[in-house]
């Protein structure tokens, strides 16, 4: 009989913070806590909402009657901590360092260590991982080069979710994802379209803030010249430039909400701007799409999409009509990664694969 084991995952976002518990894989309860922005503002930086989440969080396990007692590992999402090989890494001292000084950026998922690691502590023999971070780094030097020494192409994107499916699509093909090249669009908040060369991903867009097709919310890669004059131009700050890219570009400069489901509805009910911009945002991701294929020499297994705008009927086949040439192309709507949470640290526990330590 298998042994069984309690895991809870924790997701932090920017405004809200997903748990859940699994019992092996199987999710037996799921929450999503939705912060509002005046419980957040009264927080300078990221790191200082520490407490504040991790007593929330706490508390709603309790107000659920799950015994944390019964708990055997806790997984948090990754955060952007140093560029890291794939994989599962307990958290020790050196990741918690990392992710309260927030010296790669400030983001949420700093938050998932942090916390997993807290309560892990206050548990007896319970240890604390994170899993496929975003700053998974698997690049090819080649890749790197962005065209002048000054720069330099980074690997961050959503590893969790991409190497999730690309394990989920080999083995509905009975296959393993070693053996296969993929190119993989996660079409969420921020966009990242992976080139994936036998489990290796050689070649990604920085999908936080500069690089591939825009977004809900991100502008994605902008004309660099008309970028350097906006920068020196006097009316802007470098905090509102900043915004510009990454909070208030995309589908929300452009009309208004960051919501790609009501843009969805705004093009069904007639809306031309709403159409041009959507179909535009699906241009530039079969684009990508493209150009990863030519990263992989045109042999490709197949392409997937995946993340919420994969529910968007017209995005898929606007982006199916562009790179179905290049090979099949599979529809995986959404993301669980809380599920894919849950199921990495369940490979260490299992011993089926070995945490990595983080320096």
């Amino acid at each position: 009989m298998e042994k069984r084991y309690i895991i809870l995952a924790i997701n932090p976002g920017s405004t809200s913070t997903k748990i859940a518990v699994f019992k092996n894989t199987k999710s037996v309860f799921l929450k999503t806590i939705r912060h509002s922005s005046e419980n957040l503002e009264q927080f300078e930086r990221i790191t200082d909402q520490f407490h504040f989440r991790k007593d929330v969080v706490l508390k709603e396990l309790e107000d659920s009657e799950v015994d944390v007692n019964q708990i055997s590992a806790v997984v948090g999402r990754g955060g952007l901590i140093k560029p890291v090989e794939s994989g599962v890494y307990e958290v020790n001292e050196a990741m918690v360092k990392d992710l309260r000084e927030g010296k790669r950026g400030e983001h949420a998922s700093n938050l998932g260590g942090l916390i997993a690691r807290d309560i892990a502590d206050s548990l007896p023999d319970v240890r604390a991982f994170i899993a496929d971070p975003v700053v998974v780094d698997e690049m090819e030097d080649v890749a790197r080069v962005a065209g002048h020494p000054y720069f330099q192409r980074i690997s961050i994107f959503h590893a969790l979710n991409q190497k999730a499916i690309a394990r989920s699509h080999a083995k509905s093909l009975d296959r393993d994802y070693q053996d296969l090249n993929l190119i993989i669009a996660h079409l969420g908040g921020g966009i990242s379209v992976g080139a994936h060369k036998k489990g290796k991903v050689i070649d990604v867009n920085n999908a936080l803030d500069g690089e591939g097709p825009f977004s809900p919310e991100r502008t994605g890669s902008l004309p660099v010249g008309q970028l350097a004059s906006i920068c020196y131009s006097g009316d802007y700050s470098f905090q509102e430039v900043k915004k510009m890219i990454k909070g208030q570009g995309g589908l929300v400069a452009y009309l208004d909400t960051n919501d790609a489901y009501e843009v969805e509805l705004m093009v069904r009910e007639g809306n031309e701007k709403a159409k041009l911009v959507q179909d535009a945002m699906s241009y530039q991701i079969g684009k990508e799409i493209g150009a990863m294929g030519s990263v992989l020499n045109g042999e490709v297994d197949s392409i997937i999409l995946t993340g919420g705008i994969a529910h968007n009927p017209m995005v898929v086949d606007y982006v199916r009509s562009m790179v179905r040439f290049i090979a099949p192309v599979a529809i995986y709507p959404g993301e669980d990664e809380m599920q894919a949470l849950a199921e990495n640290g369940l490979r260490v526990l299992q011993e089926k694969e070995e945490s990595k330590n983080y320096e």
